[in-house]
Parts: structure tokens; C-alpha cells; sequence
């Protein structure tokens, strides 16, 4: 009976402990394991180039680096996505990347979720976000912005989830934001997520809810989330928020780290602890 037993506990064990979702799973919607190395899936990932110019220099934000598609600045290496910022050259310009799902996973809702490891040090600003997808005549904050993880150098572990609307924006000082403490963000792997649904978002570290933004009934100005989102994962340099404190000219180069992205229709079960 004993020996019954641990074989059925085993398995159980086995079963919870998988990581790694199947392909069958009609629960996933979306995944990137970045298992091939090299250059990322760009049937499933759009590479950003350049620094918004002209128009939108600095993406709005002042921000001081040029994205580029090189293996320099983002790869992938033993099952992970890598994007890599670079102090100025001879040409005086970071160097960095950012891709987006825009039209090859685009959403309306679902549970998101993105393991990272995260850079350091101040001037640095990851973020993984999402944008509405459309082609002509994007109007922000009105069309809506979900930030599923910021992080700022110089606050260094301090993790924000946020979302910016024509209501709730940081312009008005009325953003809807919160934070959570992860003191080992840029030494581990965490995983970022949130749970979006018509009514409600939700935002997990590590399965930990700490922040919740309800819809309340309220119209586009309030809660524009109601077309379908792009997934966007880059590593800015300085900028507004970033720069607020300036950059330290002595961190270069800096990691963002990603294991994987996964999206579900909602949120899957997770694990036992044993």
C-alpha cells in the first residue's frame, strides 16, 4: 500500500510540475518557447527599427535609443530571447530592440504571461505592454495602453503594472497604477502575467495577484479594451521615466531576458506546491 502510494504521489508530481504547455492544449492560444537558436520567429515577432522619427522622437518619451534587428542587440541562446542594450558608439546613439505581435497575435482579452529576468542599473527601462492593433490613426492615450510589467533602474525590484487611458493617464497625474517589490528581479526568472477580461484586469507576479482595475461600467474614455492588443517586449534606454535620474555611463551592456510568452484564453491552473 505504501509503495502504491508513492507511485501515485509521483505522478501526481509529474503531472503539476510540467512547465512547459502543449500544443494540444485548446486552453493556448499563443506561445513562444524560443527553443530555435538564432534569430527570433518572425512569423510570430515584428522587429521595430529606428527611434520614432520623425514625429515621434524618443517614442514620446525622450527616450535615447535606436532599435535594430542585429544579433547584437537581440537573439536567441539556449532557450532564451535576449535583448541587448548598448552604450553609444561612434555614432553617440544606444543601441537596443523591441518586437511586437502586431498582426500575428493580436487579442481582446485572455491571460498573459512572460517569464523574465530583468536588467540593472540606472537609465535602464524594460517593459512588456500591449498596444491596440491598429493600422491607421492610433490616438493615445484615448485607444488604450495595458502595461503588464515596467521596470526602472533606479528604482531598482520595484515592478509596475499600469494601464493608460483618455481618462486614467500619467499626463493627468490619474494613471491606474500599482507595484510590487521583487528584490531578485534581475538575478531570476519571475513570471509576469495578467488576467484580462471583459470586466477586469488583473496583474500576477509569480501567480501573486497585486493589482486589480475594474471596468465599473464605464465607456471608451475609461475602458477602450475592447478591440484587440499586440504584444510589445523592449528594453529602453533613459527617456522621461528611465532618465529621470539620468544614466549611468558605467552598466553597459544590459540583458533583458525571456524564457517564454504564453497566452491563454483564461488563466490556466497552476502547480501544487508539494
Amino acid at each position: 500500500m505504501i509503495r502504491s502510494n508513492l507511485i501515485f504521489s509521483l505522478a501526481l508530481l509529474i503531472l503539476f510540475s510540467c512547465n512547459s504547455p502543449s500544443e494540444s492544449d485548446e486552453n493556448l492560444l499563443w506561445s513562444d518557447e524560443f527553443n530555435s537558436a538564432g534569430s527570433i520567429d518572425t512569423e510570430k515577432w515584428n522587429f521595430q527599427i529606428g527611434d520614432g522619427c520623425p514625429g515621434n522622437c524618443g517614442f514620446g518619451n525622450n527616450e535615447k535609443q535606436f532599435y535594430t534587428d542585429s544579433t547584437k542587440n537581440i537573439r536567441v541562446e539556449d532557450g532564451i530571447l535576449i535583448i541587448e542594450a548598448h552604450q553609444p558608439t561612434d555614432s553617440g546613439r544606444y543601441t537596443s530592440a523591441k518586437i511586437t505581435t502586431k498582426n500575428k497575435g493580436d487579442w481582446k482579452s485572455g491571460y498573459i504571461e512572460v517569464s523574465a529576468m530583468l536588467p540593472e542599473g540606472r537609465g535602464t527601462w524594460p517593459a512588456i505592454w500591449m498596444l491596440p492593433t491598429k493600422d491607421k490613426d492610433f490616438k493615445w492615450p484615448a485607444d488604450g495602453e495595458i502595461d503588464i510589467m515596467e521596470h526602472v533602474g533606479y528604482n531598482q525590484g520595484q515592478i509596475y503594472g499600469t494601464i493608460h487611458t483618455e481618462d486614467y493617464n500619467h499626463i493627468k497625474g490619474t494613471q491606474k497604477s500599482d507595484s510590487l517589490f521583487v528584490e531578485d528581479a534581475s538575478k531570476n526568472f519571475h513570471v509576469y502575467a495578467i488576467n484580462w477580461t471583459e470586466d477586469k484586469i488583473d496583474w500576477f507576479i509569480d501567480d501573486e495577484l497585486y493589482h486589480t482595475v475594474e471596468k465599473n461600467g464605464e465607456g471608451k474614455s475609461g475602458w477602450p479594451f475592447i478591440t484587440p492588443f499586440h504584444l510589445i517586449i523592449n528594453l529602453a534606454v533613459g527617456g522621461n521615466w528611465g532618465g529621470k535620474y539620468g544614466i549611468d555611463p558605467n552598466i553597459w551592456p544590459q540583458k533583458l531576458k525571456v524564457d517564454y510568452v504564453r497566452v491563454y484564453k483564461t488563466k490556466p491552473l497552476k502547480e501544487k506546491k508539494l
